[in-house]
């Protein structure tokens, strides 16, 4: 536990070290606390936070930067986030145009942090509403898929044997009639308990046209939209050390990895700190997200976030993650 004192001082550490990215050292503090204490003391209470694990001496003749711990201990109990202060240009979000509202939320993170925004798409529908079968030649027939949302998925299906049009109509028929408004997978379970009743080239095209599709990572490439990857160059904690860099252009190339990041932090509630270094959560220590999960229709859908430096200002990119959630819930709910 910590008195206020020693509370004052790393909450006043801390913004200074945001602000300037230096090293804070004990006579900044005096100046900047507002506590009347003399340079001893100040020294003494920096010595206690350090053996706590709160702060560092990255030099020995240096001043002390946050840990880890101590930025979580900061965001968790000293923050103070001025809700309803950030002032927001909201962009003109479509909600005819769900692909478009999501990367223009993106963008929106991305502008106002500097840093990046990343946002995971609504999966695809997965009730099954209308199908049609198209015979293409001797053994090619087009299949062409129709989620209740309106989304189209065609694919071309190589059969055993040629199977004439009129049976593809009757086909098409057959399961639009049974099981429109049903899961994929209820379709799937249906088919195998009926696929006796029915003839067996036939059966067989059924079956594979409501099986997965897409590959396993395609989802992935589709799923998740970035913006800003470039605004980490321009960040000194990073461009100092091209290591760094090039491990944080991986990531953002390894989309699957980012899903999986925002998969675990969009598990809470509300909008979520994870600091870079603390867990196996975010895979780079000088990297932190910000995240939050947003809705449609009063369930949730997705997750999106700011990615950025360990050294950000995490007041403001709680209100611009925060706002952005409620903006993109708006566009994307049918109004009541």
């Amino acid at each position: 536990m910590l008195d206020d004192r020693a509370r004052v001082l790393l909450t006043t550490l801390i913004e200074r070290y945001i602000e300037d990215g230096q090293p804070v050292g004990s006579r900044t503090l005096a100046k900047s606390s507002g506590l009347e204490l003399s340079a001893a003391t100040i020294r003494n209470i920096m010595a206690d936070l350090e053996d706590m694990g709160l702060i560092a001496s990255p030099h020995t003749s240096a001043g002390r930067i946050p840990t880890p711990k101590g930025y979580r201990l900061f965001v968790d109990s000293m923050m103070v986030v001025q809700r309803n202060q950030l002032k927001v240009q909201a962009p003109a979000l479509n909600p005819d145009q769900p692909q478009r509202v999501i990367a223009n939320a993106a963008q929106m993170l991305s502008n106002l942090s500097q840093f990046v925004g990343v946002v995971v798409a609504p999966q695809k529908s997965t009730v099954f509403h209308h199908i049609e079968f198209l015979r293409l030649s001797a053994q090619r027939v087009l299949v062409i898929m129709v989620s209740p949302d309106g989304n189209v998925q065609n694919r071309v299906m190589l059969t055993e044997a040629d199977i004439a049009q009129d049976d593809l109509t009757q086909a098409s028929n057959y399961l639009n009639a049974h099981y429109s408004g049903l899961s994929i997978d209820q379709v799937r379970e249906r088919l195998r308990n009926e696929v006796d009743r029915l003839r067996g080239e036939i059966a067989k095209l059924m079956e594979a046209a409501v099986s997965e599709p897409a590959k396993e990572g395609d989802a992935a490439e589709q799923d998740v939209v970035i913006s800003g990857e470039r605004n980490l160059l321009a960040i000194s904690d990073l461009s100092k050390d091209m290591d760094s860099i090039r491990r944080a252009f991986d990531l953002f190339e390894q989309k699957n990895q980012i899903l999986q990041l925002l998969e675990v932090t969009g598990q809470a509630e509300g909008v979520k700190i994870y600091i870079g270094g603390e867990s196996q959560i975010v895979p780079i220590s000088e990297l932190s997200v910000v995240s939050a999960p947003y809705e449609v229709d009063g369930q949730v859908v997705g997750t999106l976030g700011v990615i950025g430096p360990t050294r950000m200002p995490y007041d403001r990119m709680v209100q611009i993650v925060d706002i952005t959630a409620r903006l993109l819930t708006n566009a994307l709910s049918r109004p009541q």
